[in-house]
């Protein structure tokens, strides 16, 4: 949700004008230029200093739209800086409506985007000047976010980044995950290079390093992250099945186990897939909702149409399909093929496959 706010006589008119492009959008604006229709399309008014009411909107929107100064809109958001992680997206249009200004929170609060979001909508010039949208490259703190895409540790991303804005030679190692991330017209630059294994690029002893990857790194491979980051693909899918009241406890412990076993990071888990008489299964929807992850739900008929290696009657007796971990593994990843096939343990069945990124 963002808020727009306005105090001049033309940057109410650049409000209104934005309240009918961006219905979702929230509109403040000084009761010294009320319309009298504020009430009936849902405009908020306010008196006295606008300086009063950003420390509310700072903490209540995930960006701001401001028709303000950018002098008095750097004044007054100074104090209320906390975090770039948290921080809202703040963004500025001139009283012409001929710029519109990303000033804070750029890459991780939207603030780039809302930009050209805004500018677009308004007919007017963007203004954006993070070095890596600038020279379009690779924004490190961005890099795969759209896919889900997790740091491992965020400690490098301000080096690395500096090593990708001053085109010093970057590593890049994909082993999972989405391949279409490079979205401008123009080639990936030259001082970024693909590398077939971490091995390689190691050997190549770049300045710093991207590495895309659901494994768990070795020993030997950690050198890489010494001015490096390391990013988590979501492409585990985890097949589940469990007897009846089975403990959320017990589910995650298979589950953490089985990945420590196949030297796979749990931040690379996409989803867990199982059948649909589980839907009011506690554990697994405490275990889902813990990880955040998705839980997916399949009828008997969807399972029993995915070939399996083992079929089991005694399970068909139980809930009218063949197997459930497996094939539930199967149909989700669209793979025939799974890492890890089936394996019981106490009251849990699990079964593991790599999704294929698109693109």
């Amino acid at each position: 949700m963002y808020a727009v706010v306005a105090i001049t006589k033309h940057g109410v008119e650049i409000a209104r004008k934005l309240h009918e492009k961006l219905p979702d959008a929230d509109i403040y604006y000084t009761d010294k230029f009320s319309k009298g229709d504020e009430e009936q399309k849902g405009i908020r008014l306010f008196s006295g200093n606008v300086r009063l009411l950003l420390p509310q909107l700072f903490s209540t929107y995930r960006g701001l739209i401001l028709i303000i100064s950018l002098g008095a809109v750097v004044r007054m958001i100074a104090p209320l800086l906390k975090d770039k992680k948290t921080d809202p997206a703040v963004v500025v249009i001139d009283d012409k409506a001929e710029h519109v200004i990303s000033v804070l929170s750029g890459h991780l609060g939207g603030a780039n985007e809302l930009t050209k979001k805004v500018a677009n909508l308004l007919g007017a010039r963007p203004v954006i000047t993070t070095a890596s949208d600038v020279q379009q490259t690779i924004a490190v703190d961005l890099f795969g976010r759209s896919f889900g895409w997790e740091w491992e540790n965020e400690n490098n991303l301000t080096p690395v980044s500096a090593a990708v804005v001053n085109e010093q030679h970057v590593a890049i190692v994909q082993e999972s995950g989405e391949r279409n991330w490079w979205t401008y017209d123009t080639p990936i630059p030259s001082n970024i290079r693909h590398y077939a294994s971490i091995a390689e690029a190691l050997e190549a002893k770049p300045d710093a390093a991207l590495i895309v990857t659901h494994r768990l790194l070795e020993k030997e491979e950690e050198a890489i992250l010494q001015n490096g980051v390391l990013y988590r693909p979501k492409v585990i899918v985890i097949g589940v099945g469990c007897n009846r009241g089975t403990s959320s406890r017990e589910i995650e412990q298979v589950i953490c186990d089985t990945l420590q076993q196949l030297r796979f990071s749990i931040k690379s888990v996409k989803a867990l897939c199982t059948i649909d008489l589980k839907k009011d299964e506690e554990g697994l929807l405490a275990v889902a909702n813990k990880y955040g992850w998705p839980l997916i739900f399949y009828t008997p008929e969807q399972l029993n149409d995915v070939p399996i290696d083992e079929p089991s009657e005694t399970v068909f007796r139980y809930t009218g399909a063949y197997g459930v971990s497996e094939p539930a593994a199967k149909r989700y990843s669209g793979q025939n093929k799974l890492v890890l096939t089936k394996k019981k343990s106490g009251n849990v069945t699990i079964s593991v496959a790599l999704w294929e990124g698109q693109g």
